[in-house]
């Protein structure tokens, strides 16, 4: 089933119509401590919006918990949300996600609503169906698919945010280019991710949207073809779990540095053109800086990708290319080739 996804440009009447077609005898509205401050503002005074309940939880991923998950039950309890009521989530990608869990296992389901902030939101999370928390110090351990009713994409909600999360957001992006097409990759790398443009990052947004929207039509429930989504995301949630335990950092640098490690491998176990490998490792240097990653966090990171949902065994699984565009999924990689991988992230 096609997601309904709105590239918004009347947001007010379309955010109205969006409600209208949703059952909801009550309407909750789900903010971070952030979004509440810089969004629910511009939006609360909205005729549809005039009798919502307002949850705010904190900021972060480090909300991304069953606690903070149950205090949005009791929220919706206590507010005496019924199997008809109707959640929006406000915010980004921990917003959307903790938001469709909730939503999907309240009263065995209600209905809900994405309005992602952050341009990873935008991106990724809001879009595809996944939900979930994190658990036991692994990223998104526990969760649903549940497609939201309606996703509003609007880029006017980028204007609050800072470079770190456009930069963030902007990593999946890249991730997209490089399983689409050499045209689009190479618009993603020369694009100034230093002063970005925002009305050519919301034409080059809507493509990026395409592109996992199709995908994720064709592959729902992540049986093939939805797995080159993972590219980048195998190092990439080991590294962003190993942060949160030390200094944490964004999704999408997680998911940059992620890159690097699995166009390696890409390199020595699938030919990728090595140019196209350096062209990319450029970008991500200049933009997104190095992790501080020693060869004593070696165990911690393969132990965390040994419990990786993707694994089939106990194989580390990694989503590769052959080249910009021919994705290799379900590809098995070694301890002795994490190894190699997370040498030449230290050293490239």
């Amino acid at each position: 089933m096609r997601q309904n996804i709105i590239i918004s440009k009347q947001f007010k009447s379309e955010l109205a119509t969006a409600i209208s077609e949703c059952e909801k005898d009550k309407i909750f509205v789900l903010v971070d401590e952030t979004t509440h401050e810089k969004c629910w503002n511009l939006i609360k005074d909205d005729f549809c919006l005039r009798n919502a309940q307002v949850i705010t939880i904190g900021t972060t991923d480090s909300s991304k918990t069953l606690e903070t998950l149950a205090s949005v039950w009791e929220a919706l309890q206590q507010g005496g949300a019924t199997r008809h009521s109707l959640l929006i989530n406000l915010g980004g990608g921990m917003v959307t996600d903790l938001g469709g869990f909730a939503a999907s296992t309240f009263k065995r389901g209600i209905n809900f609503i994405n309005i992602p902030t952050t341009l990873l939101a935008m991106v990724d999370a809001s879009v595809g169906g996944k939900t979930g928390v994190n658990f036991g110090g692994l990223k998104n351990e526990i969760g649903v698919f549940s497609e939201a009713d309606a996703v509003l994409l609007n880029t006017e909600w980028l204007k609050t945010l800072d470079d770190e999360n456009i930069r963030s957001g902007y990593a999946e992006m890249l991730k997209h280019g490089l399983i689409a097409d050499e045209a689009m990759w190479a618009e993603l790398i020369n694009f100034n991710l230093a002063q970005p443009d925002l009305q050519q990052l919301s034409g080059m947004l809507g493509k990026s949207v395409k592109i996992k929207e199709r995908i994720v039509e064709a592959d729902p429930y992540e049986k093939g073809l939805r797995k080159a989504l993972n590219l980048g995301h195998t190092f990439g949630h080991a590294f962003e779990s190993w942060a949160l335990e030390k200094s944490p950092i964004l999704h999408g640098y997680a998911v940059a540095f992620g890159l690097i490690a699995e166009l390696y491998l890409s390199v020595v176990k699938a030919d990728f053109p090595t140019d196209r490998m350096r062209q990319t490792i450029n970008f991500i240097r200049e933009y997104y800086g190095t992790l501080p990653i020693t060869c004593n966090d070696y165990p911690r990171l393969i132990d965390l990708m040994h419990h990786d949902k993707k694994n089939c065994g106990n194989e580390i699984n990694v989503t590769l290319l052959g080249g910009v565009g021919d994705i290799r999924i379900n590809q098995s990689v070694s301890e002795d080739e994490v190894k190699e991988a997370l040498d030449f992230v230290r050293e490239a």
